[in-house]
């Protein structure tokens, strides 16, 4: 706090200041202080447990198979919300749609993968084949197309992309949806003066407008992500969880290969939660005054904010 800001101090009628007294709040210290206890007791109980050894931590953290396990987690990960938000954008725009076929399926969509849990859509994906022993992509009424075993597509790794994906689908169309109609109505309007149809007012005006404040929110998607693909582990998608479960499986090291995949677990996601702050911090505040119309200061300054109406005519 600078000089200029700091509170004058308290004087009597003399001039002579008046000390204050800090009032020190010791049911605040003695409650901190037992917690801090509590919390040093647990860990010296989980620390020095004798039944743990550290050494064996130590040894798996960098084991080839659970390096293995990392990577795919990301990749899973990447790939999942890659998958969920342009699927996301396509059911929200069609949600917002004036065709009543296209928001009952978008709404459809969205509510039975909003409830349904995602561990059991990764199930259903995993046993297609007891629905379909072959997947047929061919040209109606011929026999002119390409046809796979349902068993060989339908690896861990397929089941676990398109549960986790579609099912992120649709929480991120809520996001977009949410996005698009943050995008200020005149825009809209100045697009229609232009001729531009739906499609392209859609393409050129609003959804770059609206990324701007989606985006800060798939980093928390992202970072939930990373966590969600632990149940990979019931598909066998040789992700992280799926390694370490079958390494312990092996040696009966339960507790040190959780920890060991614990450890990982907390450096991707707080790798993740950095990068996020950096979205959050170039895309945040200034994203909505950008979408938005200008602020109080801005008009009595006269000054117009990037992607007002007259930013969109000219």
């Amino acid at each position: 706090m600078t000089t200029a800001t700091r509170r004058a101090p308290f004087t009597d009628h003399s001039g002579t200041v008046i000390p204050v007294a800090r009032t020190w709040h010791w049911q605040r210290w003695i409650a901190g202080a037992v917690a801090v206890l509590v919390v040093a007791w647990i860990a010296w109980l989980v620390i020095d447990n004798p039944r743990l050894d550290w050494s064996q931590v130590g040894h798996y953290l960098f084991d080839g198979k659970i390096l293995s396990g990392v990577w795919v987690t990301i990749e899973i990960s990447i790939l999942a919300t890659v998958l969920g938000l342009v699927l996301g954008v396509v059911l929200a725009v069609m949600k917002l749609s004036h065709n009543p076929v296209l928001r009952g399926i978008s709404t459809g969509y969205i509510g039975f993968f909003r409830g349904t849990p995602v561990l059991v859509q990764m199930i259903f994906w995993y046993n297609l084949a007891f629905l379909f022993p072959h997947l047929v992509v061919k040209i109606p009424f011929t026999q002119i197309g390409l046809i796979w075993d349902t068993n060989n597509v339908m690896t861990g790794f397929s089941a676990a992309l398109l549960g986790l994906g579609l099912n992120l689908a649709a929480y991120f169309a809520e996001t977009v949806r949410a996005g698009i109609q943050a995008v200020d109505a005149g825009q809209t309007e100045a697009a229609y003066a232009l001729g531009m149809t739906p499609s392209k007012r859609m393409r050129v005006i609003v959804l770059p407008q609206a990324l701007r404040i989606i985006i800060p929110p798939t980093g928390n998607e992202f970072i939930s992500m990373l966590k969600t693909t632990s149940l990979v582990y019931v598909v066998a998608g040789h992700d992280l969880m799926t390694n370490a479960s079958q390494i312990y499986k092996q040696n009966n090291l339960i507790i040190e290969l959780l920890i060991v995949a614990s450890l990982w677990y907390m450096l991707m996601t707080a790798i993740a939660t950095f990068l996020q702050s950096r979205l959050e911090r170039r895309y945040g505040s200034d994203a909505v005054r950008l979408v938005r119309k200008g602020g109080l200061a801005s008009k009595l300054l006269g000054r117009q904010q990037p992607g007002s109406e007259a930013g969109v005519v000219a």
